[in-house]
């Protein structure tokens, strides 16, 4: 495998000879569009001919709403293990909410595709924010956690999914053990039918991190509670956030070393972002907003624009500017580069694989070069 840099004056025709690969596969491979034109730093992925490095299984999985587009849930599905569908929702009677959209035929895709559909269970609320009042009353009362399992286990039978995934963010600080409880009792009895549980973890770099976003969430136990567990290793830089990485490795190395010090490694999922910001600028703290683009989106905008991509050796992530209408912008983003940094994590601390948010765009070299460095193992308890 090749990661090349575009440098000035390179077309796609020198790129696919020095490299010795036809310029059809450089091209497909990095979903290079006619005219095919580059930008200088865009980072290629240039296949590699030699056998695979690693011989380690990985779970490759990733969330997508009902509603992502059909042909890109047909791309992506071939390298998925896993697919979790979001979101299931529940009420304050402990009452199993649906997702707007119709999902049963992305279950049914994922297993005729041979892949787990895994039903993703948040506290949203009607504002389609995280709501911990919901989670609150969750699980601090017995009758309504008991309603949800129950409706929770015959959802799972009746619409062929494969497992449970928990994604509760914001819990309180004073829910932390009941939040744990209430997985351990899910994955109890999720597991007596053979559907595993994962839980989403918010960023952590020790126990006792000050934050809404953290105190309510014990690495310790929910890594007892569930069958493995989702690191949300992302959104550092977020839509309402100064520009930056969305996940620079220099900080998602900080969480993991932590997570391993509360939790086997063996049941550890990395997240990955498949997704970038545009940032107008001057950026001014609760006013900017961000817009939210795919990698692909990112690197045509360099493209347009006519300006080089640059990299942060520190964040070993992709960034650029560029100026549009009279405002300047800023855009990070993920490549190949960002992505591989985050793939040798995963191989260094031998964790269990990598989890995206989100699908709904497909990333065709982050699959290829997955396949390269990992053998990727079908689950068989479909």
């Amino acid at each position: 495998m090749i990661i090349y840099v575009v440098k000035e004056g390179d077309n796609v025709d020198a790129i696919a000879a020095a490299a010795g690969v036809a310029v059809d596969t450089l091209i497909r491979d990095n979903q290079i569009e006619y005219p095919y034109r580059l930008a200088v730093g865009q980072a290629l992925y240039i296949r590699g001919t030699a056998p695979w490095p690693y011989k380690s299984a990985i779970i490759s999985t990733g969330y997508a709403y009902p509603f992502i587009d059909s042909r890109v849930l047909a791309d992506t599905l071939p390298y998925l293990t896993d697919i979790n569908v979001f979101s299931y929702g529940f009420t304050e009677e402990g009452n199993l909410t649906y997702p707007a959209a119709d999902d049963g035929w992305m279950i049914e895709a994922a297993r005729n595709a041979g892949v787990r559909p895994v039903m993703t269970l948040t506290p949203l609320g009607a504002d389609g924010r995280f709501n911990n009042h919901l989670v609150s009353v969750l699980v601090r009362n017995p009758a309504v956690s008991q309603r949800l399992i129950w409706e929770i286990g015959r959802t799972l039978q009746e619409r062929g999914f494969g497992g449970l995934d928990i994604d509760f963010e914001y819990v309180l600080a004073e829910d932390r053990e009941a939040f744990a409880a209430f997985v351990r009792q899910v994955t109890q009895v999720m597991n007596l039918f053979g559907y595993p549980v994962s839980v989403a973890l918010a960023p952590k770099t020790s126990a006792d991190q000050r934050g809404l976003l953290y105190e309510g969430i014990d690495y310790r136990l929910l890594g007892e509670a569930a069958n493995h567990v989702m690191l949300m290793t992302y959104e550092w830089g977020y839509s309402q956030g100064p520009p930056m990485a969305v996940a620079p490795i220099n900080m998602v190395r900080r969480v993991v070393d932590y997570a391993v010090s509360e939790i086997p490694a063996e049941k550890i999922i990395l997240g990955i972002p498949n997704y970038g910001y545009d940032w107008p600028l001057p950026y001014e703290r609760g006013t900017t907003r961000a817009r939210t683009i795919s990698n692909l989106e990112a690197v045509q905008l360099a493209i347009d624009f006519g300006v080089e991509i640059r990299f942060d050796e520190t964040a070993q992530s992709p960034f650029f500017r560029y100026w549009q209408y009279g405002i300047q912008h800023e855009v990070w983003f993920e490549d190949v580069r960002s992505i591989k940094a985050k793939f040798d994590l995963i191989q260094e601390y031998g964790l269990l694989g990598a989890g995206y948010w989100q699908l709904m765009n497909f990333f065709k070299a982050n699959w290829l070069m997955m396949d390269e460095m990992f053998w990727i193992r079908k689950r068989e308890q479909l």
